[in-house]
């Protein structure tokens, strides 16, 4: 792949990595406050949240795939050399980040679904100290961490995207 178009591909998920970190941000500071207050019940707040995360969480995963096309070309360059280069930090963020993914949309909300499920009722009508509340309490502070901390690397993958390598450099091992 030429510098040229992997300049364009660089530029190309930098704004998808911004325009979904300005989406979840958006929703997470300024949306969802709005919903538990301005609803008349923490449950129905809830609902609408959990269906507007779970439609985040499918965005994140294409985005964060989509950004996966800025290596895939410069990989086995920097796979030759011994020291560890940008490239390879990007990828563990990259990584780190669609692990992220997975946990959040197959382990941590499927669980959230299965307490809402199960006590079919406003996890507010439950005691604080019910197995289910803490199992969900436990559970939904788990989702906002990962949510906002995919938000932090889409900024910072977005920020570090134009400093990996642009072409393969064929260059002489250190001895």
């Amino acid at each position: 792949m030429s510098p040229r178009s992997l300049h364009r591909l660089d530029q190309i998920t930098q704004i998808l990595l911004l325009l979904w970190a300005g989406a979840a941000l958006g929703f997470g500071v300024f949306s969802a406050p709005v919903f538990f207050r301005e609803l008349p019940s923490r449950d129905v707040a809830g609902r609408i949240a959990g269906l507007i995360i779970g439609r985040l969480d499918w965005a994140a995963w294409a985005v964060f795939a989509l950004a996966g096309l800025s290596w895939v070309g410069r990989w086995m360059a920097e796979v030759k050399e011994d020291v560890i280069g940008p490239l390879r930090l990007w990828s563990s963020a990259l990584l780190v980040a669609l692990l992220m993914c997975l946990a959040s949309s197959f382990v941590i909300t499927p669980k959230i679904q299965a307490i809402r499920a199960r006590i079919d009722a406003p996890i507010e009508s439950l005691a604080p100290d019910h197995t289910d509340r803490v199992a969900y309490n436990k559970a939904h502070g788990t989702s906002r961490n990962l949510f906002f901390l995919r938000i932090l690397l889409a900024v910072g993958l977005a920020a570090t995207v134009g400093l990996l390598p642009l072409k393969n450099e064929d260059q002489a091992p250190v001895a």
